[in-house]
């Protein structure tokens, strides 16, 4: 499928990956050298002074994800920390563990919902749809879809402040970047009016700025095109591919 007319093959900066079956294997975290360590350190010391307010938290990074049949995924993952991002600057983009996030496209009558990153964040200033990376379950408890389908659910509450029942989102699509392998799982909400999640939003970014902190995404717009995505700004690089899904669909 051509999921979007502008891209022709490797150009495009992420696949599609169509499967409805999908399993997480746990892996160990990827070795550092003693240099690689060092490097770390001294980059997220970097990164506290710029951001004082980041915090190196618990993520889930992809180490790999075959197609071993059809409609079936095999995603190999390992826990690691938020410094390890780093990695991007000191490894060949094959050598480096892809993030492992999710977002949600929730429709209105005037398009789907996106988010500007606040300056505060990794992606200040970028128009996303609303999500997140994915944090690893707790011992015992499995990565599996249920657990992206909880987090999806918890990141549009955190950045939009509309709350959706688990049971009402669905997978929509798989995404791999292609530079450093990072997957996408987007999931697909029930329409809600565009009054309502304005009114939320404002509300959302009212409370955070109160407490002293500021709101994940400062801004928020509707978009029925990849167009009118383009005309907002610079955007993750998966938003025109899915979008193009979307409205293809």
């Amino acid at each position: 499928m051509n999921d979007d007319p502008r891209h022709h093959g490797p150009i495009r900066p992420v696949e599609f990956l169509d499967a409805h079956r999908i399993t997480f294997v746990e892996h160990p975290p990827p070795e550092l050298s003693p240099r690689e360590r060092r490097e770390l350190d001294r980059m997220w010391v970097d990164t506290r002074a710029r951001h004082p307010h980041t915090f190196d938290g618990p993520l889930v990074a992809s180490l790999g994800a075959d197609l071993p049949a059809p409609g079936a995924l095999e995603v190999r993952w390992a826990r690691v920390t938020y410094r390890h991002r780093a990695l991007r600057r000191l490894r060949p983009p094959e050598d480096v563990p892809g993030s492992v996030f999710v977002t949600v496209l929730m429709p209105t009558e005037a398009g789907l919902v996106v988010g500007r990153g606040s300056p505060a964040t990794a992606a200040a200033g970028s128009w996303t749809l609303p999500g997140g990376s994915v944090e690893p379950p707790a011992a015992g408890q499995p990565l599996d879809a249920g657990a992206l389908r909880r987090e999806a659910v918890r990141e549009l509450t955190e950045e939009i402040g509309v709350r959706i029942p688990d049971e009402e989102v669905r997978l929509f699509a798989v995404t791999r970047g292609r530079r450093f392998g990072s997957l996408g799982f987007h999931f697909l909400a029930p329409p809600v009016a565009r009054a309502l999640v304005l009114r939320r939003h404002a509300g959302l970014v009212a409370a955070e700025t109160g407490r002293g902190a500021g709101p994940e995404l400062d801004e928020v717009a509707f978009v029925a095109s990849p167009a009118d995505a383009d005309r907002l700004g610079p955007g993750a690089d998966y938003l025109r591919q899915v979008l193009h899904r979307y409205v293809s669909a």
